[in-house]
């Protein structure tokens, strides 16, 4: 049996981690925060929750890693009590986070002296896809690398892609929250809209979700963007550092509308609360 450690406890990595157990893995899990609600969410379904990262990786084969940014996934891997100074040679690291192409390839190749090999792996699909095990992973590394994770990943997604060497996962997240962004701004603009000519916002969802206009995000986010349920499956913050990743990753290119919905996230999460919030919070931008 392979041991797991998940490193990560938000809305994402718990649920993630708890399909993981649920399908009989041995799962260690740790977060830098001992007091979020999301660690017992993981429990409960058979995770085993440690108090150090050392405690979490000793013996582990396959370190799964959900984390906010770059910087902190820089951190729990090789500061002084990090990952590299516990895990065994020979072992995997997954990371789960939206990182950047460059992150991702320093990180590999910060890992190989120690014997440890790398895959990135961005997700989509937000809390909801994570407590389904529903997730679309989008992985970037070596061939073999990636056969060798990969009945893992089914524990926690419908939909897996291989999408070529280290960082081809994470360049393919970009284009992705390129597509969510966008899909965001006419969700909240369409419900502006409809409140504006007094249309039904369920009408709205079940008829443009019937055609062309059909996305997951109109049908999972479309109402709570009508209601005004900000509460967050991916916060307006890290959907900005996503989007300052595409600034960072476009070189020359204009991408104006890529722009605008940056220019808007960033406005909402400069509101109060505004940071932490769902994205479907983008429709505060408009006066809701």
């Amino acid at each position: 049996m392979t041991n797991i450690a998940f490193l990560g406890m938000g809305v994402m990595g718990s649920g993630m981690a708890g399909n993981l157990a649920q399908s009989g893995i041995p799962v260690k899990i740790w977060n830098r925060s001992p007091d979020r609600l999301e660690i017992k969410r993981a429990t409960d379904r058979g995770a085993l929750r440690c108090e150090t990262i050392k405690e979490a990786v000793d013996q582990a084969e396959i370190v799964f890693t959900c984390l906010g940014n770059g910087d902190d996934v820089e951190n729990v891997l090789f500061a002084e009590a990090g990952v590299v100074h516990f895990m065994a040679p020979a072992g995997v690291v997954v990371d789960c986070s939206t990182i950047g192409v460059g992150a991702a390839q320093a990180i590999a190749t910060k890992l190989k002296p120690h014997g440890i090999d790398f895959c990135d792996a961005p997700i989509s699909g937000g809390d909801i896809g994570a407590q389904r095990g529903t997730l679309t992973f989008m992985v970037g590394g070596e061939p073999a690398t990636y056969d060798r994770i990969l009945p893992f990943l089914q524990k926690m997604g419908k939909y897996i892609f291989y999408c070529g060497s280290i960082g081809s996962g994470q360049a393919v997240k970009l284009c992705n929250q390129i597509l969510v962004s966008h899909y965001m701004m006419g969700i909240c603009e369409a419900m502006t809209l409809a409140q504006h000519l007094g249309i039904a916002p369920q009408l709205v969802v079940d008829v443009c979700g019937s055609g062309a206009a059909a996305s997951w995000a109109l049908t999972n986010l479309g109402m709570k963007v009508a209601g005004g349920d900000f509460a967050p499956g991916f916060m307006i913050k890290h959907m900005v550092k996503d989007l300052n990743l595409v600034a960072d990753a476009q070189g020359k290119l204009d991408l104006k509308g890529t722009k605008l919905v940056t220019e808007i996230f960033t406005a909402v999460s400069e509101l109060p609360e505004g940071a932490e919030q769902g994205t479907q919070a983008m429709v505060r931008f408009y006066g809701k």
